[in-house]
């Protein structure tokens, strides 16, 4: 470890599932933002309820600094296999055998021994961060007692004797001086996980239903989504599998509820025909999709951006779709609240793209601004010539529901006419198809143009979408070109349609996204016509570090 840090602390704690990695990164979350530092955490999670070997990186700076790096300042392993688990991001030296400068070697379970419970090293290791970060030794005392309430005594007892423990020996380490510099705004912020922005998001946007099938990365929001279930008077259910989840949020929108689902790529892949059902009856739907390596059960607690193809083209025959994928948690919140709205709106499924990055990594955020937040409903009050499908101009008709004046409701996943009542008449087909296909028209003028940053005299420009933003942006930043510019799309689909002025206007364009085959790269391609051959991807089940996304743009320049 150098002796000297300033303004940016990566530490990376390492171990076994079981271990208690997570009750460390929840103590030192909260406490240093609510003591000013500027905090982010990330974690990297094998499969598996015990064992195997888990990793979390906390970023502890002087300014917001959202991003993942592969660089360790402090390596604090809670398990004798994870230094060799980590080797690859600690820094080599000779022969490519690791140099171990970079880690302090602290006897966590020894002191912890003391306590007569090997179960306290993580309490140990949280406390020897604060050590080292100077922390108020009473705010320190005042934050686990708080924190181990709900404990018994002896634990909580326990637990502070071990966290001080672990507070003196990194205060002990005098030879090591880091340098971060605290913020008044900080305290003020949100510290939020992009779970939280999701299900925030939702609640915002009216979500008064929400069910899903526990379905690593995506269950984080149904858990959150039902926490909040009491307070805001939410519906949230656990079904019996993906099939009965997208179909009971489609009677939930038919009956006037405004309903969430939540799911990964093999749920989602068994809602395909529900999608499509959406489709046919005009439904709204939303759908949040966290994404995870593939095919099949692939890495099932890993990152990968690899669902795009599957939520652009997923259910049989053509119907409208909307597809976002925010990449900030302020994006997270809004383009969820925004959603709900646009589903109502042009009745079609909205799909949220997310991923195990986007939605586990947690940080502090500047308070959301909310005044502008507005919950619109578009269910009308039917009288007795109510046509649920009835063709209009723009075609989005008006929508209805049961009980809620004299009309009828009728609702039919076969084709049909303007009543809703079955059909197999070849010119009322091509009225219902081309009436459903005038929406997209309407949609692209609530299109959100993508974020443009760097340089507004680019010749090189990146693209990158979803969850990579902060990555790349940082990574651009470091390179401290005035020629490079990140063009990040949050809006995926429909595509909005001068992209192609962006792109002409550059002599340099390279893609950054978490897949193999570059899938946005595609969508841009098929919209455009323009082909983006510099191409950034990953596809390791790891997010993308800032340093690797640098050397790999520098290669293209």
């Amino acid at each position: 470890m150098a002796n000297n840090i300033t303004d940016d602390l990566v530490i990376v704690l390492a171990g076994q599932a079981g271990q208690g990695i997570q009750v460390i990164e929840n103590i030192l979350s909260s406490l240093l933002k609510g003591t000013g530092y500027n905090f982010f955490s990330t974690s990297e999670l094998m499969s598996r309820v015990r064992g195997g070997l888990n990793s979390t990186e906390l970023r502890v700076s002087s300014k917001r600094s959202p991003g993942f790096l592969d660089r360790i300042d402090l390596l604090i392993p809670l398990h004798n296999d994870a230094i060799a688990h980590l080797k690859k991001r600690i820094s080599l030296g000779e022969k490519d055998k690791v140099n171990y400068e970079g880690i302090i070697d602290i006897q966590f379970t020894g002191i912890a021994n003391e306590l007569g419970n090997a179960v306290f090293s993580n309490t140990v290791a949280a406390g020897l961060i604060c050590g080292l970060l100077k922390i108020d030794e009473r705010e320190l005392e005042n934050f686990i007692f708080k924190y181990f309430a709900v404990k018994n005594e002896d634990i909580r007892n326990k637990n502070l004797q071990a966290i001080k423990k672990g507070y003196f020996a990194g205060q002990a380490l005098t030879e090591i001086n880091i340098s971060i510099n605290k913020s008044i705004e900080v305290k003020t912020d949100l510290l939020l996980s992009g779970a939280d922005a999701i299900s925030l998001g939702a609640v915002a946007g009216g979500c008064n239903y929400v069910c899903g099938y526990p379905m690593s990365p995506s269950t984080s929001v149904l858990e959150k989504m039902s926490s909040y279930a009491e307070k805001f008077d939410i519906i949230a259910e656990q079904v019996e599998d993906e099939i009965g989840v997208v179909n009971m949020a489609l009677g939930a929108w038919y009956a006037g509820a405004r309903a969430m689902v939540t799911t990964s790529g093999g749920g989602f892949a068994l809602m395909s025909e529900g999608l499509s059902l959406c489709g046919m009856i005009e439904s709204p739907l939303i759908i949040h999709l966290a994404q995870r390596p593939g095919p099949a059960t692939g890495l099932p607690t890993r990152t990968e951006q690899g669902d795009l193809n599957l939520a652009l083209y997923a259910g049989h025959g053509d119907f409208p779709r909307i597809i976002l994928a925010p990449g900030t948690l302020e994006e997270g919140f809004r383009l969820t609240q925004r959603a709900f709205n646009l589903s109502d709106k042009y009745q079609v499924p909205v799909l949220i793209l997310t991923d195990q990055y986007y939605v586990d990594s947690i940080y502090n955020t500047p308070v959301f601004k909310t005044d502008d937040i507005r919950i619109e409903k578009y269910i009308v009050e039917t009288d007795k010539n109510y046509k649920r499908f009835s063709l209009t101009e723009n075609g989005i008709s008006p929508r209805g529901i049961p009980g809620f004046g004299n009309g009828n409701v009728c609702v039919d996943s076969d084709e049909h006419d303007e009543s809703g009542h079955i059909t197999e008449d070849s010119d009322m087909r091509i009225k219902m198809a081309d009436k459903r296909f005038k929406k997209f028209e309407s949609i692209k003028k609530d299109i959100s143009p993508a974020t443009l940053t760097g340089s507004d005299n680019y010749t090189t420009l990146v693209i990158c979408w979803g969850s990579t933003f902060n990555i790349v942006n940082e990574a651009v930043e470091g390179l401290g070109s005035k020629d490079i510019a990140v063009m990040h799309f949050s809006w995926i689909f429909p595509l909005q349609e001068n992209i192609i002025e962006y792109l002409n206007k550059a002599s340099n364009v390279i893609i950054v996204e978490n897949n193999s085959s570059a899938q946005f790269a595609m969508l841009i391609k098929q919209t455009t016509g323009y082909s983006i051959d510099k191409k950034i991807l990953k596809y390791n089940g790891l997010p993308f570090s800032v340093e690797e996304v640098m050397k790999e743009i520098q290669k293209f320049i």
